[in-house]
C-alpha cells in the first residue's frame, strides 16, 4: 500500500466467514450506498478462513482498478479477529463495518454514516424487522438478559453494520466473540454510542436453527462482558461478593454442626456436611484472596490506566502554552524532542 496516496475520507471492512453473499452482488450494493454519502472510500474485504470462490470473485473486482484491499488469513480465525485485521490496514478516520452478507439496505449507509458525528459510534437497528415468531422471541430474550446484565438497552446486536470513529478500535482490542458487544465494550470506555434505525436487506432471511452448545456459548459471552463492564476495574467487588457469600454459608453450617455435636450429641465422623462446610470455608477464602489479589494488580498498573474520555478542554487564558505532549499523550519533559 501507498502511503504517500491521498488518505480516504471512510474505511469499509467487510469480514468475511462462513456465512457470504455473492461478491459481485455484495460489492456493487455497498458500494452503492456509500457512493451515495459523498466521501472517498476504501473497502477492505477480510476473507476468514479458506474461501476460494469468495477470494476469486473478489480478486477480480479489484483488478478492474477497485479501490479494494484483500486481507486472507491463514485459517479461519472468527469475525473479531477479522475487523481487527481489516483495523490494520485501514487508513481513514472514519470506519464503517459491514458484515460478509446482506442485513440491511445500501439506502441506510449514509445515515449510519452521518450519525458519526454527533457519536463515536453508531449502530445499526434493522427497522422493520423481519422474521419468524420463535426468532424474535429468542432475540427479544437475548437483549434483555443483556440490558439486565449491562444496563445498555441495545436492540441490535447481532447487526454488523457500525460506523464509528477510528479512536474506538485503536483503544478496543476485539478477540472471540466480542465484535457482538463493541457497542458494550466502547460504553464502558466512555464512548458515545448511538443507535441509528435502517431498513432491513429483502436478503436477510437468515433461518439458521442453533445448536445448544452455541445457546450455552451465549451466555458464557454475556457472563464475560457483565464482568468486563462492571468488575474491571473493581475485581474485589466481584469475587469479594461471591467469597463472602460462600465463606458465610460455610461458616454458618460448620457453625450449626459444632452446636449440634457440643449439645445434643451427635457425632461428627459419619456426616458429610461437614466436609461440606469445611470445603466452603476454604473455597471462600480463596475466592476473596483471589479478588484482592486482582485489586493489586490493578492498584500497581492504575497509572497507566485511563477509564476516561474527554470531551473537550477550552482555555480562556490567551497567554496559556499547552505542555509538550508525544505521540501517546504523555507529557515530554524539558528539552526533549
Amino acid at each position: 500500500m501507498n502511503d504517500l496516496s491521498p488518505r480516504p475520507d471512510l474505511s469499509v471492512i467487510v469480514p468475511v466467514g462462513e456465512r457470504h453473499a455473492n461478491a459481485e452482488d455484495l460489492y456493487a450494493e455497498y458500494r452503492q450506498g456509500v457512493e451515495s454519502t459523498g466521501l472517498k472510500a476504501e473497502f477492505i474485504f477480510v476473507i476468514d478462513g479458506p474461501h476460494a470462490d469468495f477470494a476469486a470473485a473478489i480478486n477480480a473486482i479489484a483488478r478492474r482498478g477497485e479501490p479494494i484491499t484483500i486481507v486472507s488469513l491463514t485459517k479461519q480465525f472468527g469475525e473479531a479477529t477479522a475487523l481487527m485485521a481489516g483495523f490494520e490496514q485501514a487508513r481513514a478516520e472514519v470506519i464503517l463495518t459491514l458484515p460478509g452478507y446482506f442485513q440491511i439496505e445500501s439506502s441506510g449507509i449514509p445515515a449510519l454514516v452521518g450519525a458519526v458525528g454527533e457519536a463515536d459510534l453508531v449502530v445499526a437497528h434493522r427497522w422493520p424487522r423481519v422474521g419468524s415468531p420463535l426468532e424474535k422471541l429468542r432475540r427479544s430474550a437475548f437483549h434483555s438478559l443483556l440490558r439486565s446484565v449491562t444496563g445498555q438497552s441495545l436492540r441490535d446486536l447481532g447487526c454488523g453494520a457500525r460506523a464509528m470513529k477510528r479512536g474506538v478500535l485503536e483503544e478496543i482490542t476485539l478477540y472471540g466473540d466480542q465484535h457482538r458487544f463493541l457497542p458494550i465494550l466502547a460504553d464502558r470506555q466512555g464512548f458515545r454510542i448511538r443507535e441509528v434505525d435502517v431498513p432491513q436487506s429483502a436478503k436477510d432471511r437468515f433461518k439458521g436453527v442453533y445448536q445448544p452448545q452455541e445457546y450455552a456459548r451465549r451466555g458464557l459471552d454475556i457472563f464475560t462482558v457483565f464482568f468486563l463492564a462492571r468488575f474491571t476495574k473493581k475485581p474485589l467487588r466481584f469475587f469479594g461478593m461471591v467469597g463472602v457469600t460462600t465463606f458465610v454459608i460455610g461458616a454458618l453450617l460448620v457453625t450449626y454442626l459444632v452446636i449440634d455435636r457440643l449439645f445434643f450429641g451427635h457425632g461428627l465422623a459419619d456426616r458429610p456436611a461437614l466436609l461440606l462446610s469445611s470445603l466452603l470455608v476454604v473455597l471462600g477464602l480463596q475466592v476473596f484472596a483471589l479478588g484482592l489479589l486482582g485489586e493489586l494488580i490493578i492498584f500497581t498498573h492504575a497509572r497507566d490506566i485511563r477509564d476516561y474520555k474527554v470531551d473537550r478542554v477550552i482555555h480562556f487564558d490567551p497567554e496559556y502554552t499547552p505542555l509538550p505532549r508525544a505521540s501517546d499523550g504523555t507529557v515530554l519533559k524539558s528539552g526533549a524532542n
